[in-house]
């Protein structure tokens, strides 16, 4: 029944995906153009000025008309992004590890994830729960908004060949417009990872509708959407020597399958469903301005330019989570954990609820000779209600508590985007009241675009001071099995600067920065050993909790990356250099490495582009963080029973084809599993998929 289910599914979004673009087409009869003042629609760039899209990109590729941008959180600023139409890469679109294979996660498709480079990590929400499926969950920041001359639509499809266990992932992106201004839209991505292990599957349906108005005086931006994520928990593989010495644990019988392999966990679950609101909108005060616009070379025609001077902001989110943690076998569940809170109860719950409202006033870039930069002063303020399970003396029923806090903050933003020089936003922001009272933070980003010997080169520099409250879920946390209150954790002092050198004609891009954290704040596995009677550990009970690091840690990262070709031949390279002042209290693999050899080339007269290739990622050993299904997070090792992973290279070959606007690719994945050291683990005791072949297939439609 549930795999009828998921298939009816497919084909329901399949049809629904399919026939929208000829629905759309019928209620879409209003062309682009100018507005009545004349001020172009199409998207700006960094500098301010309209950005025309078959200049930057392959006319036959993307039509005239079509351009993306995202929005920022706070404010709303817009940022131009590219439509996704690139060919390069799209082997590794699916990849849970990454495109260059920079994430732990589970070996399952959908399964919780931690980028090695600690300079990738995003910095943890409020409810840090769904934060390891950001491969699925979008954040506001995330979410691509498209103003189109046509419907536009992004069908993508992609799978693994196995008959009892593969992979299936469906992804679709809609964008209209009702005029020049006024654009909708929605995304909708489906994913069922079956696993190649057992009880490791994942079933993920999320979400989003979308709308945008950019008017000279009034623009709007909103999203909702829903994130349904389902996920199996076997708790990793019972001995890892199934994977690294299949024929001692086969006793010279048989070799092991993947579906052989007997897992810690049969009958547990986590279940996340979140609901998300946002809107951001602002009315600017300004001024028309004329100038001169070429109609033919004999003629010219008087056209009025809305000129911004001040924007009244107001943003709004409203976010609703909900976590289930859902066990069907009680006596399995005391056998592994140390604790076990609520008897035979079988379902954890959590809840949260937050509303963040923020106002703002700006001073708008450029209205006159002397602005040369934009600023914006705000005032947040955020309401959250977290739902714990809490102790109760009378068996059979369950004490829920209710945490409220309330948090106001001021601040203000200096932005720089017009010119071909330089560009710089800074911003900061204090909690003056509420739980969060005190927690600071000032970011700043800026770059220098340069020509040099006719080579573009572009500098770029990030830093930031960050003086934070630990989430709510360090600070509270109850469950079945883990508990703790730590009302006394102090803020945590983040100091970090960091710049990229980027020489486009060579293809050679340097990163580099460095990191102090004062008070760092993680999750560690507490667990005590079991001995028998003779003193012998057997295993080790489990158990975790919140611990923070008084003193200073210092992280230092430097990244080359580089691209060479060679007529048709293609080498790209990454090669990351790490070093963390206190590796027991935050591991980071000292090197970590990705090349990508392939061949590329026109066929069918180039309107057939090809890429043949072979990918390699590897790391250096470590003892990388394990993962918990109570709190489905990464938590430190215990000391006790470490166990390093890397020190082994991991090969994938492939093909990429791009006809017109179909992008296909298929891949032999981990195509070295038998060879050499087969130690292909991506967190403790969680093995990657077996050799397997794998399918992607995109389709754009611009009518």
């Amino acid at each position: 029944m549930m795999k009828m289910k998921h298939k009816y599914i497919s084909i329901f979004i399949c049809l629904l995906c399919c026939l929208s673009p000829v629905f759309a087409q019928n209620t879409l009869n209003n062309q682009f153009g100018t507005s009545a003042s004349g001020r172009s629609l199409g998207t700006h760039d960094r500098n301010g000025n309209p950005i025309d899209t078959t200049a930057v990109t392959d006319a036959k590729t993307i039509p005239i008309g079509l351009y993306s941008w995202k929005v920022t959180r706070r404010l709303g600023n817009i940022i131009p992004v590219p439509v996704d139409t690139l060919q390069a890469g799209f082997q590794n679109s699916n990849d849970p590890a990454g495109p260059t294979g920079q994430y732990n996660y589970l070996g399952n498709l959908g399964s919780p994830r931690m980028s090695r480079i600690f300079f990738d990590r995003k910095e943890e929400s409020q409810f840090f729960f769904t934060d390891p499926y950001d491969q699925s969950v979008l954040r506001p920041e995330d979410v691509t908004f498209t103003n189109t001359l046509s419907p536009y639509t992004n069908l993508t499809y992609y799978k693994s060949f196995n008959s009892r266990n593969s992979e299936e992932r469906f992804k679709s992106y809609f964008a209209i417009n009702a005029n020049k201004r006024l654009g909708f839209g929605f995304y909708i991505d489906y994913l069922y990872g079956r696993g190649m292990y057992n009880n490791q599957s994942t079933a993920f349906f999320n979400g989003g509708l979308f709308s945008s108005y950019r008017g000279d005086k009034y623009e709007m931006h909103f999203i909702f959407n829903n994130d349904n994520l389902k996920m199996r928990e076997n708790g990793g593989i019972t001995d890892d020597r199934y994977i690294t010495d299949p024929l001692e644990m086969a006793e010279g019988k048989k070799q092991y399958a993947s579906t052989d392999i007997p897992t810690l966990f049969n009958k547990v679950w986590n279940h996340n469903t979140s609901y998300h609101t946002f809107l951001t909108h602002r009315y600017n005060l300004g001024f028309y301005k004329e100038r001169e616009d070429s109609v033919t070379t004999d003629s010219v025609q008087i056209v009025q330019d809305f000129v911004p001077v001040t924007s009244f902001i107001h943003t709004l989110e409203l976010d609703l989570n909900g976590r289930k943690y859902i066990t069907q076998d009680d006596n399995q569940n005391r056998d592994f954990f140390e604790h076990t809170y609520f008897g035979n109860d079988s379902i954890d719950k959590n809840r949260r609820t937050s509303i963040r409202n923020t106002f703002g006033i700006s001073l708008r870039e450029g209205f006159n000779k002397w602005a040369k930069a934009g600023l914006t002063a705000f005032l947040t303020h955020e309401y959250r209600d977290f739902t714990l399970p809490d102790s109760t003396n009378i068996p059979g029923e369950r004490v829920i508590k209710h945490y409220k806090e309330n948090v106001v903050y001021v601040g203000g933003e200096l932005l720089k985007q017009q010119g071909n020089l330089l560009h710089y936003k800074v911003l900061g922001e204090f909690a003056v009241a509420g739980e969060d009272a005190g927690q600071f933070r000032v970011e700043g980003n800026g770059d220098l675009n340069l020509n040099i010997l006719g080579d573009s080169v572009r500098l770029d520099v990030n830093a930031y001071v960050k003086n934070l409250n630990p989430v709510f879920y360090y600070r509270n946390f109850h469950s079945k099995h883990y508990w703790w209150d730590h009302s006394d954790l102090s803020k945590i002092m983040r100091t970090r600067i960091e710049g990229k050198l980027n020489f486009k004609r060579f293809g050679t891009t340097l990163r580099a920065g460095v990191e102090n954290i004062k008070n760092y704040t993680y999750l560690a596995n507490t667990s005590l050993p079991v001995t028998n009677n003779q003193g012998e550990i057997t295993g080790f009970k489990n158990n975790a909790s919140v611990f923070q690091h008084s003193g200073n840690i210092q992280i230092f990262t430097a990244m080359l990356q580089q691209k060479l070709k060679f007529g048709i031949l293609h080498l790209d390279g990454e090669v990351v250099y790490q070093k963390s002042s206190e590796q027991s209290i935050l591991p980071l693999p000292e090197l970590s490495a990705y090349g990508n050899l392939y061949l590329k080339g026109g066929l069918v007269k180039n309107v057939l582009q090809a890429e043949l290739g072979v990918d390699v990622r590897y790391f250096t050993k470590y003892n990388a963080p394990d993962y918990s299904p109570v709190i489905g997070q990464f938590y430190l090792q215990n000391p006790k029973n470490q166990i390093a992973i890397g020190g082994c290279p991991m090969v994938n070959v492939y093909a990429n084809l791009h006809w017109k606007r179909t992008r296909i690719f298929l891949m032999m994945y981990n195509v070295n599993q038998t060879m050499g050291n087969s130690r292909y683990f991506l967190a403790p005791h969680y093995p990657i998929s077996p050799r397997i072949l794998k399918l992607g297939i995109s389709w754009n439609f611009f009518d």
